[in-house]
């Protein structure tokens, strides 16, 4: 139950690419008791270090845990003569999950509530009908009669999210916006606490990373990974899947709760075999529900990582996520536990390795 709090704390809070500060004060404020030197870096990266074994010897392992606190949204581009807001997307967002969602605007004097609306069904034709609106043919309806009024509390360039009430339904499963990453940072939390109620004897630096701007360049984890150049980097993501009646298993992905997914490869990472192998045995070993990521899509924040300077040995470990990218994101709370429970396990054993 305090997993499932603190993942609908950081689900709930806003924070599109750019916008990253709320979650990387509410996460420093989280951890403060376990890190109380964690700093946020220039490009607002919040980065904590947690150091265990024989603090003295030279040959220290350097860990790094990833998860990202960006989220997908939107950003005003237009003030329209009626009071309608335009705006583009920040992100992969499909644009038939669009119309008809709630939004919290960050506006001028705080934040502001509207819904993304197009035409009713009743005005539009049958070709219209079959398809998606684009997002230029979308709009913002803040409730305001005209653009002087709604400039009053909008400009453009103002940044805008979901919102989504978070909520927890059937036999274990979640729903929220946001799930990408809130909950690798929730996990990355529940590590962190484990190792320092328990610390690992090997003589390992950890660098707890909660990283910006996943969504659109993966520039956060780069700069990062560029100043604390770590030997082993885990990547703590959510996975698109595709666990539904119709859809070949093939190209399913991986499945709701039965456990972390493994990445082998993605759209731009091939992942370390020696960490995928050492943390398939140490779940088999310790009872850790894992499964292997067995579609090839997608990316994370090991597509920067794993190119930094002479190269860092990369593994990604993704809870299974349905509807990703949308206002309804929906996980396995199980999942989250076997995703922090088995990069615990890593690190504990990364000197196998």
């Amino acid at each position: 139950m305090a997993c499932i709090e603190l993942i609908k704390k950081l689900s709930n809070a806003f924070g599109p690419s750019g916008c990253e500060r709320e979650i990387a004060q509410m996460i420093k404020k989280e951890i403060s008791d376990i890190a109380p030197d964690a700093y946020i870096d220039r490009m607002g990266n919040l980065i904590a270090l947690m150091r265990f074994g024989d603090i003295s010897a030279s040959n220290r392992a350097r860990i790094m845990i990833s998860a990202h606190m960006d989220e997908v949204g939107f950003m005003i581009n237009e003030v329209k003569e009626g009071g309608l807001l335009g705006f583009d997307t920040i992100g992969g967002i499909s644009e038939s999950v669009l119309a008809g969602r709630r939004v919290l605007i960050h506006g001028k004097n705080g934040f502001v509530d509207g819904i993304i609306a197009s035409k009713a069904i009743h005005h539009k034709d049958k070709n219209e009908r079959k398809k998606a609106v684009a997002v230029d043919k979308l709009y913002i309806d803040i409730g305001a009669v005209d653009a002087d009024e709604a400039r009053a509390y909008v400009e453009v360039g103002d940044f805008a999210s979901f919102s989504s009430e978070f909520y927890e339904f059937g036999d274990g499963y979640i729903k929220g916006k946001a799930l990408d990453d809130r909950i690798g940072c929730a996990s990355l939390i529940e590590v962190m606490r484990s190792l320092y109620a328990n610390a690992p004897s090997e003589s390992i630096d950890v660098f707890c990373c909660f990283t910006v701007r996943e969504e659109i360049s993966l520039s956060g984890a780069k700069t990062a990974a560029f100043a604390l150049r770590p030997d082993v980097a885990i990547v703590l993501e959510s996975t698109a899947v595709a666990d539904i009646a119709g859809v070949d298993a093939s190209r399913r992905v991986a499945d709701t709760a039965k456990g972390v997914a493994v990445s082998v490869m993605d759209r731009s990472t091939i992942y370390d075999k020696e960490l995928i192998r050492l943390a398939l045995d140490v779940a088999e070993a310790e009872g850790v529900k894992a499964q292997l990521k067995r579609y090839v899509s997608g990316g994370n924040d090991a597509g920067s990582i794993h190119k930094v300077c002479d190269g860092v040995r990369t593994l990604a470990l993704s809870v299974p996520t349905r509807y990703l990218h949308s206002a309804s994101c929906v996980a396995h709370i199980d999942d989250v536990c076997s995703q922090a429970r088995l990069c615990e396990l890593i690190v504990r054993n990364i000197c196998e390795v």
